[in-house]
């Protein structure tokens, strides 16, 4: 005799709450919905009283455990299991699928080639956490996930620059890029991506761009580490600047502010 198929469950949080099952969205109430939100995103089991707390933290604890049994059973009404439950611990079933851990674990692996084919990857590399909800619980979440997914963009793209792909570099670093504009190592990694390709006018204008982005939103300038990328001298030329990068004749320092000195193109 043949078993019942196992059905799909694939839970999407990355761009807003999604449930499938056997690839038909599911319908969910909002407390449920923020109950398998918070499962998924622990990725283990929780206890009864914390997952309560945590969702309903204006409530009193009775009133909070209450809320969290009819939680817990209005999920047991859906075709399938969607978590499973003792008296002290609840947790999120093992079949259910969620986008946020297979995506980073993807983008962890540090495989280049996957991050950059696997279109599916899409939503984790740019899409935020459930952006519509406003739940405090969540703000940890979210940095947690932006910063792995930028670590992981940019150990990629430092992967592809070594392999001799800063094409593929250049791709990486534009999304981790895309994602925290200021982040400095993913402009860094970019900018070296197009001096390996050998263009020097596609680095200087990247460099342009986020200097001017950081001196417009932080009164800032770029570090002497990405500074001293545009800054080095022109093959052939006995230590003379590339033209396009001003001819300071200084040790690297400005006068008067005792920091490295800065592209005349940025002055």
């Amino acid at each position: 005799m043949t078993e019942p198929s196992v059905p799909a469950v694939r839970l999407q949080l990355l761009g807003g709450f999604e449930l499938r099952v056997d690839d038909a969205v599911v319908e969910v109430k909002p407390a449920p919905q923020r109950l398998m939100a918070l499962l998924a995103l622990a990725g283990a089991a929780v206890e009864r009283t914390f997952a309560a707390e945590q969702l309903w933290p204006d409530a009193s604890r009775e009133r909070a455990q209450a809320n969290l049994r009819t939680t817990v059973w209005r999920l047991r009404h859906v075709s399938c299991e969607l978590v499973a439950s003792s008296k002290t611990h609840v947790r999120l079933a093992a079949q259910v699928w969620v986008d946020v851990r297979e995506g980073l674990a993807e983008v962890q692996r540090a495989d280049p080639a996957a991050v950059l084919r696997t279109v599916g990857l899409e939503a984790t590399l740019l899409a935020d956490l459930l952006p519509d909800w406003y739940d405090d619980w969540l703000e940890t979440e979210r940095e947690r996930i932006r910063q792995l997914r930028l670590a992981g963009l940019e150990r990629c793209g430092e992967q592809l620059l070594a392999a001799g792909h800063p094409a593929d570099g250049i791709q990486l670093g534009l999304r981790a890029a895309a994602i925290e504009p200021l982040r400095e190592s993913a402009q860094r990694l970019v900018i070296r991506c197009h001096l390996a390709e050998g263009n020097l006018v596609e680095a200087v204008r990247q460099y342009q761009r986020f200097a001017a982005l950081l001196g417009r939103e932080l009164g800032a300038a770029p570090s002497a580490r990405l500074t001293d990328l545009i800054h080095r001298p022109a093959p052939g030329g006995h230590g003379r600047r590339h033209p396009l990068c001003g001819d300071h004749e200084s040790s690297g320092e400005d006068e008067h502010e005792g920091v490295p000195a800065v592209p005349a193109f940025v002055r």
